[in-house]
């Protein structure tokens, strides 16, 4: 037995020991997820147990240092953690920016007081985050924010809005680009802060959209003030870190299209339709894009595994997010047509027992924002061609 044959023999055991019941098989709703944070929220108790006997180990950030709380794992030994919670279908234990977003930027750019402080709490799930980037005139023009931070000698007093921040009315903290200098060419002069969300002069406003919800928000900060100890990276030199975490963010949404919440397609297709004299789905048109899909996530799945292996050896294109990221929220947007598909007449209703409250529907008319969000698919067709394909004139 090698040493990872032995170690999957161990978190197999463990996994079948400490994975609540609760958690096993599709969420239900957008309520199983688990986002942590001060003022959390547990679908079950099972749900938060999850959290912390996954905190506890570091498997919620598995690849992360032991001293800053993650689970110290080789890149090996992650995959094989990740076949086994999908082996016993088990829910994500986290679901954080934190994790996803600026944890590789603290760990890249962060002081070592800052790492200390913050990537426990993050593994932990006892802090939430959310991303303070876009603004009214700065959406795929990044560079061009706005928002301004005013140097007061032992702080910063910042000034401005963004939009487009998701959960930012949960979130407890933000990371956010400011302008730290107005003379600067707009790449430069930005600086990447941080601060709790709980800072007199925050407020939040949600952003209604035609799915009947959102997690969007409408962001202002007026007099808010950032100590000094919360920048991150070189000052006036923000552009930087912000660059280095869109990767990440852009692969965090390709990831949506790598597997699919909810109960499987084919199951809900079988449950409307039926099945024919074979016991296969009673629509061969249906069932082939089921499959087509089914076939296309699993080879995306790999894609996601072989970049993430080039990137943990620095042999990755800069541009490769902007592939994941395209694709993967191009497919998430497959997924949740088909669902309508299969759905049937139950996928139409608004409201009731039926559409549970509208969710197939709502969640697909969601999805049509993840070609927009993180950089629209416009955006990374142009990265596409200019920088991977390099293009004549792109």
């Amino acid at each position: 037995m090698t040493d990872l044959d032995a170690f999957r023999t161990e978190t197999r055991a463990w996994l079948e020991e400490n994975c609540p019941p609760e958690v096993r098989g599709p969420m239900a709703s957008e309520a199983d997820t688990i986002w942590g944070g001060r003022d959390a929220v547990f679908a079950t108790p099972g749900h938060k147990l999850w959290l912390e006997r996954m905190g506890a180990r570091g498997w919620t950030a598995p690849e992360w240092p032991r001293e800053y709380g993650g689970g110290g794992l080789s890149r090996e030994e992650a995959k094989v953690l990740a076949s086994e919670l999908r082996r016993i279908k088990a829910q994500p234990a986290l679901a954080s920016f934190g994790v996803w977003m600026l944890g590789p930027a603290l760990l890249a750019f962060g002081t070592e007081e800052q790492k200390k402080r913050f990537l426990p709490e993050i593994v932990r799930g006892d802090i939430r985050w959310c991303q303070g980037y876009s603004e009214p005139g700065a959406g795929s023009d990044l560079a061009s924010i706005q928002t301004k931070a005013e140097d007061r000698g032992d702080h910063w007093m910042v000034n401005g809005q963004k939009i487009w921040t998701s959960y930012a009315d949960k979130a407890d903290w933000i990371f956010c680009l400011v302008r730290t200098d107005p003379e600067a060419p707009k790449h430069l002069g930005i600086s990447f802060v941080l601060f709790d969300m709980k800072t007199p002069g925050v407020t939040t406003r949600p952003i209604t959209l035609i799915s009947g919800k959102s997690p969007f928000c409408e962001t202002f900060f007026d007099d808010v003030r950032v100590e000094k100890e919360n920048l991150v990276g070189t000052l006036n030199r923000g552009w930087d870190v912000a660059k280095y975490l869109l990767a990440h963010e852009r692969t965090m949404i390709g990831a949506m299209g790598e597997v699919g919440a909810g109960r499987p397609l084919a199951q809900t297709a079988l449950e409307t339709i039926g099945a024919d004299a074979e016991g296969r789905l009673d629509d061969p048109m249906l069932r082939a894009r089921i499959a087509e899909l089914e076939i296309d996530a699993a080879a995306f799945r790999l894609a996601m595994e072989r970049a993430g292996d080039q990137m943990k050896a620095k042999q990755a294109h800069p541009a490769i997010a902007s592939m994941l990221k395209y694709y993967g929220s191009e497919l998430n947007k497959r997924r949740h047509e088909l669902r309508m598909a299969a759905g049937g007449i139950d996928a139409l209703e608004w409201e009731g027992e039926r559409s549970h409250g509208g969710a197939a529907a709502r969640d697909w008319l969601r999805t049509k924002a993840n070609s927009i969000e993180g950089g629209t698919s416009e955006i990374q067709l142009n990265i596409i061609a200019k920088h991977l394909l390099q293009l004549p004139g792109a």
